[in-house]
């Protein structure tokens, strides 16, 4: 079986340590637990990673964050992956400093990534991991938040989180949506 795990974030130095770019972060780390490298290709840098029988196609789009959609497509319809095969890790600012969010369809919640993605597959059921970011922005400065760089103590928050993100992404290839909804959205 094989799947297509993508991490949004904003390609470019600017952008490498910001809020916006947790997705990238995550999949960073689930290459090196697995032993892998990313290259870049067409549409993003990708990677592929093995966990009990199954393959991993993981996928950072070049594209940028808002137009995101058009390198998930392309790497569908390459790899030949089916949507419910399909894994986007976001941002969110809704959910407190390292929170993970699964779910298993759903709208963009004024994530433009998300958008994105759902208008160029043509659905939005496709599942979402979210990796809270927190939301401690002034109104009206979300954009700022977003594109600003975490804190010493969020990083600390982060790295310890970074592991337990890696095992839900492990645990959706081989037990589903449903099963590693139930186990990771209490932790």
């Amino acid at each position: 079986m094989k799947y297509l795990i993508v991490g949004l974030g904003n390609i470019g130095v600017e952008y490498a340590e910001t809020r916006h770019n947790i997705g990238f972060k995550v999949l960073d780390a689930l290459a090196e637990a697995s032993n892998t490298s990313f290259t870049t290709s067409r549409y993003g840098d990708i990677a592929e990673a093995r966990w009990k029988g199954r393959t991993m196609v993981l996928l950072k789009p070049s594209t940028y964050m808002n137009l995101s959609g058009k390198a998930v497509r392309y790497w569908m319809d390459a790899e030949k992956i089916p949507v419910e095969n399909i894994l986007i890790i976001s941002d969110d600012i809704a959910l407190p400093i390292g929170t993970l969010r699964l779910r298993p369809k759903g709208s963009a919640g004024g994530h433009n990534g998300l958008k994105n993605i759902a208008e160029m597959i043509g659905t939005e059921e496709f599942a979402r991991m979210r990796f809270g970011v927190g939301g401690d922005f002034p109104r009206g400065h979300q954009v700022d938040y977003v594109l600003g760089e975490f804190s010493a103590e969020d990083k600390e928050v982060i790295a310890t989180r970074l592991k337990t993100f890696i095992d839900a992404i492990r645990s959706f290839t081989t037990v589903g949506v449903g099963q590693t909804m139930n186990f990771f959205n209490k932790k």
